[in-house]
């Protein structure tokens, strides 16, 4: 379990990483993201407004899984075989700004997976993104500027998970 606060515009959000093999409530399931790999390497997309990430998004009326798969079509134009890792509890019980109208639950969760990828389409941009990379998950920092330990830590569920 690892637990980090982040500074999401004016919100202070308590993130705790849980590496589980079940889901939480489905009605709390807020997005889905996951890493994508191929021979070794992961996949990065760049996304118009975040710049480089991993896939993911948030959930329509669709599964978890389907969320996922649906989100690494859009965004890196590939397809494969998922496994769930775990998920980010997203607690905003000590966030200040925080109210009932919020569209978002005051504790809900991010689920994420790890795809093999078995298909790779042609990229074109059509959707979310401009491009995508594979590459070494020890480079991931280089290319996503707010890498930090609850992600690394999701990273070495998802690497133990392909040995």
């Amino acid at each position: 379990m690892i637990t980090k606060y982040v500074h999401w515009g004016e919100a202070s959000v308590k993130l705790t990483w849980i590496h589980h093999q079940e889901l939480p409530p489905s009605q709390l399931i807020t997005s889905v993201h996951g890493f994508c790999f191929k021979d070794d390497k992961i996949m990065l997309v760049n996304l118009h407004e975040r710049g480089w990430d991993f896939p993911g998004g948030h959930i329509e009326e669709e599964s978890a899984e389907a969320c996922f798969k649906r989100e690494a079509l859009e965004e890196g134009y590939v397809e494969g075989v998922c496994e769930l890792l775990g998920h980010i509890i997203v607690d905003h019980s000590e966030n200040t700004v925080w109210n009932e109208n919020s569209p978002y639950p005051k504790v809900g969760y991010q689920v994420f997976y790890r795809m093999d990828i078995d298909t790779i389409h042609s990229f074109d941009g059509q959707f979310e993104s401009k491009d995508r990379v594979f590459i070494h998950p020890d480079e991931v920092s280089v290319y996503y500027h707010k890498w930090n330990d609850l992600y690394e830590g999701i990273l070495c569920a998802a690497l133990e998970v392909g040995e």
